[in-house]
């Protein structure tokens, strides 16, 4: 005999109102700024997105390319990278996007890239560091360095200050690190970039390199003041993409499935980064972090000691001198 709550489920009112209620949450994740409706183009200008094969970094690419940009898609796999490129070139329009390989975990890599960046190109008036990765199994580098505080932190850190003369030289630019709302529940710890004194339960290393970009950022843009570039960082939302491929079966879809309704596509969750990169509302803006609806929030009270932020910067300096 079937229950009253069997019934309710089965009854086709609770999927019709099911979908109802998803359309309703799907139509409450867009912000109030929209990358469509703001007229700004980029041609003449040349910018850089990593992790620009999948996810938002493709959209970000996608749209500086509709603007009219020379897009570099800094991307670790080339047959993923040639696919996004092509995609790109063919919805843009634009035949000025371009593919140059790096892997932000090898420091190596990184100088790789940046020597060539250095050598092609003549300008660059935005950088937007979006590679990374969550859920990483325990590893260390090459480089000695913890596998997701280099992918997601060190690679990054070291690529934006080899690239700080051509954007000086270029500005006004700007500087747009993709961070996270999980910074809030970082710790800052020296001995993690080592892999040292770390737990590896779900996102907690993920959130210590959040955490990093933001408090490097707010640094950053300090050291910045009246050279014309900007830094800001940004949290892209609560994002369906490939961030979480690292995590077992069971997370991934529990993941997918409250996704569905509750998380932003790749696509609404690049709109914060775009806006922090384009916006003309964001001109002079610097040492700000952004959240996924494009408002100016404050980040975790850790991100907000400038004593603690010159403490990691030149830590990570000289990490980074070291290689």
């Amino acid at each position: 005999m079937y229950s009253v709550w069997t019934y309710v489920f089965s009854h086709p009112l609770w999927a019709v109102s099911t979908v109802i209620l998803g359309l309703v949450l799907r139509s409450q994740r867009r912000g109030s700024w929209d990358p469509r409706a703001c007229l700004v183009q980029l041609k003449g200008k040349t910018a850089i997105v990593t992790g620009a094969n999948t996810g938002i970094g493709k959209f970000i690419a996608l749209d500086f390319a509709r603007r009219g940009a020379r897009v570099i898609m800094a991307c670790r796999s080339e047959a993923r990278g040639s696919v996004a490129l092509q995609e790109i070139r063919k919805r843009s329009g634009n035949a000025d996007v371009h593919l140059r390989l790096v892997d932000t975990s090898s420091l190596a890599s990184v100088r790789a890239f940046a020597e060539g960046v250095l050598r092609e190109e003549k300008e660059l008036h935005i950088l937007v560091n979006n590679a990374g990765a969550s859920g990483l199994p325990r590893d260390i580098t090459s480089d000695g360095l913890e596998v997701s505080f280099a992918t997601n932190h060190v690679g990054p850190f070291l690529l934006t200050n080899l690239l700080l003369d051509l954007l000086k030289q270029s500005e006004p630019a700007r500087i747009v690190n993709v961070s996270s709302v999980n910074h809030w529940r970082g710790m800052v710890d020296f001995s993690h970039f080592k892999g040292k004194n770390l737990g590896y339960t779900m996102d907690s290393v993920y959130n210590h390199t959040k955490l990093h970009n933001v408090i490097c950022t707010n640094e950053l843009a300090r050291r910045l003041q009246g050279t014309g570039v900007t830094a800001n960082s940004v949290h892209p939302g609560l994002v369906m993409t490939e961030v979480m491929r690292h995590y077992n079966f069971m997370v991934r879809f529990l993941f997918n499935m409250i996704g569905i309704f509750f998380f932003k596509s790749s696509e609404e969750g690049a709109v914060s980064t775009i806006y922090c990169a384009v916006a003309v509302e964001m001109e002079g803006i610097t040492g700000k972090y952004f959240d996924s609806d494009c408002s100016l929030v404050l980040p975790a009270p850790l991100a907000r000691d400038p004593a603690l932020a010159v403490k990691v910067f030149e830590f990570c300096e000289r990490l980074t001198s070291k290689f």
